[in-house]
């Protein structure tokens, strides 16, 4: 299993969740976050906006749908403007289901 946290726009998110759900993968966690990239925020004009808000989107999929989940993300949350954000995977180890102790997704 692999954790996926993507790093989006804020207007993109419904679009993502969206999508997500269409492709099989409705379970997922969502937060407004603020940060910034390589860029060190966003200047405008004589204005400096140190950190962006964006939605961090969580989900944990199987390995062999990693691929998809990420293709899915790039295709609905990018403008080709910088700051379309940022995707980070990493690996589960195990997962629980608390209400009835199961293991696995």
């Amino acid at each position: 299993m692999k954790m996926i946290r993507a790093f989006i726009r804020p207007e993109k998110e419904q679009e993502v969740v969206l999508a997500l759900e269409g492709a099989g993968f409705p379970s997922l966690t969502k937060m407004p976050v603020f940060g910034r990239g390589k860029q060190k925020g966003l200047q405008v004009g004589p204005v400096h906006y140190d950190e962006l808000p964006k939605t961090l989107i969580m989900t944990v999929v199987d390995n062999e749908d990693v691929d998809k989940v990420v293709k899915i993300i790039q295709d609905k949350a990018r403008t080709g403007f910088i700051g379309d954000g940022k995707i980070f995977i990493s690996l589960v180890e195990a997962a629980y289901t608390v209400r009835t102790g199961e293991e696995g997704l």
